[in-house]
Formats: structure tokens, C-alpha cells, sequence
């Protein structure tokens, strides 16, 4: 499938982004997080609870695994860094399947439980401030997705 790539110059534009990508989210979309240790994957999460007008502070669930946001959709912000065993049961699939949005920081670890339609976004360090995020849509929801994203990308207005 077809990567998309977009460089931001600060983290309000990776947010800005985030927050484009979270108007045309549905309940079910999964959501995966991957690359550099402080990129801003909990930052681009704030922009998509911002899209999806969650008004509570949004942080990462490093200790508790899965948090749990209400505003036009459910948001379930998981963080799977710490999950010992890839193959532990702890109810994933309720949440992929469930009436929400799904994002999985570090989902690699889990990746045998994911589902086979997800949005893998990558965010990589291009400097201090500056980030290289390339989005690997795996289905064809994801791929028009992406193309909407990035056709009608106005995270520089």
C-alpha cells in the first residue's frame, strides 16, 4: 500500500494534523502509533481528542494501559509499552470493535491482536522541533482516508 508523508515544523502543527485526521474518524477506526520515544505520539493524540471535542486533559496511559475519553466519539488511548505478553488477553478487540476510535501507541508489541484494517502513523525526530510523520494506511478505508488527509491538508493555514 501507499505511504503518505508529511513533515511539520512544531508540535501545534502535528497537532493540527492529528486534529484534521479526528473530523473524519468513525467509530471502529483503529489507530497505531509507532516511532521515535518523545516524537509526539501523545501530542498528535491531543489532536485527535481535540477533533473529536474531548474537553478532559488527555496524557499517556503508560501506567494504566487504557484511557477512556468521551466527546463525539469514544476515544481509547492505549499504551502497550509495558504489556509483557503479546498474547495476553485483555479485551483488545472490545475496544477494535467497540463505538469508538482506537489508538494503540507501540502497537507492534501487540500486533498479532490487531485488526487486519488499521492505520499505522509513524512519527519520527527531523530535528528539535520539526517531525516527519508518515502515515501507512493497511485497507481500503484507510487508503481514502489518507487521501482525503492529504488532499485537503491545511495544517499550514
Amino acid at each position: 500500500m501507499k505511504q503518505y508523508e508529511k513533515n511539520t515544523i512544531d508540535p501545534a502543527e502535528t497537532f493540527q494534523l492529528a486534529a484534521n485526521l479526528a473530523a473524519l474518524l468513525q467509530p471502529g477506526d483503529v489507530i497505531c502509533l509507532e516511532g521515535d520515544l518523545g516524537a509526539g505520539k501523545t501530542t498528535f493524540t491531543k489532536g485527535l481528542a481535540k477533533g473529536l471535542d474531548i474537553k478532559k486533559t488527555v496524557n499517556s496511559p503508560t501506567f494504566t494501559i487504557i484511557k477512556e475519553y468521551h466527546g463525539r466519539l469514544p476515544l481509547y488511548h492505549m499504551d502497550v509499552y509495558r504489556v509483557a505478553d503479546s498474547y495476553e488477553d485483555l479485551g483488545f478487540d472490545e475496544y477494535f470493535e467497540g463505538d469508538g476510535v482506537t489508538v494503540v501507541e507501540w502497537a507492534h508489541l501487540i500486533e498479532e491482536q490487531l485488526p487486519t484494517e488499521t492505520l499505522t502513523i509513524y512519527l519520527y525526530h527531523e530535528g528539535s522541533e520539526k517531525r516527519k510523520i508518515v502515515f501507512a494506511p493497511k485497507g481500503k478505508r484507510y487508503e481514502q482516508l489518507c487521501k482525503e488527509i492529504f488532499l485537503n491538508d491545511h495544517t499550514s493555514d
